[in-house]
């Protein structure tokens, strides 16, 4: 299993190419699962569903089950937020694992980068990020650049430097 991380502002575009690359890497003929960091509260469930009710109740997970998908919930109720090692580690086995957000985190990333956002580039304070996708021109940051609409150049460079899931385990063990 390799991983890799995608950064970049809100609004650039990361989700829409992400959808797109999963597609292309499919494929492939690869397996892909996806990690998505959310920076506010969301909720998978709905007032009044089964599983809403056992987490309103106090459980602490909740898994569902069905003959399409597992589902489980974990409820922190004021616990550290699980790191992205601690994530990685839930994920069944697969060819690579694409993570969006946590840009902050010691993984290989690349960025995706839109002009009108009016942001500055990531990549000059990251040394994590390995290639950048963007809807400018080419940039004279010297790393491996493709337009925001090239899916095959961005699979290209996700091949290219996803790292093994160990070697991202390992960085996080020795940053603590």
């Amino acid at each position: 299993m390799r991983v890799i991380g995608f950064a970049g502002w809100s609004g650039a575009g990361k989700t829409t190419l992400i959808v797109k690359l999963i597609l292309e890497l499919n494929r492939r003929g690869l397996s892909v699962s996806t990690i998505k960091h959310a920076h506010h509260n969301f909720d998978l469930d709905q007032p009044g569903k089964d599983s809403y009710e056992h987490r309103a109740a106090g459980a602490e997970e909740v898994l569902v089950a069905s003959a399409n998908r597992v589902a489980l919930m974990r409820e922190l109720r004021g616990a550290p937020e699980p790191s992205l090692a601690e994530l990685l580690r839930l994920l069944k086995a697969v060819d690579l694992v694409l993570v969006e957000g946590f840009k902050r985190d010691l993984l290989p990333k690349i960025e995706v980068f839109r002009t009108a956002n009016g942001k500055p580039p990531l990549y000059p304070d990251d040394r994590n990020i390995v290639a950048l996708i963007s809807d400018a021109a080419e940039p004279s940051s010297g790393l491996p650049h493709a337009s925001i609409d090239d899916v095959a150049a961005t699979a290209d460079f996700v091949l290219a430097h996803a790292q093994p899931v160990a070697t991202i385990l390992a960085a996080f063990e020795g940053r603590s």
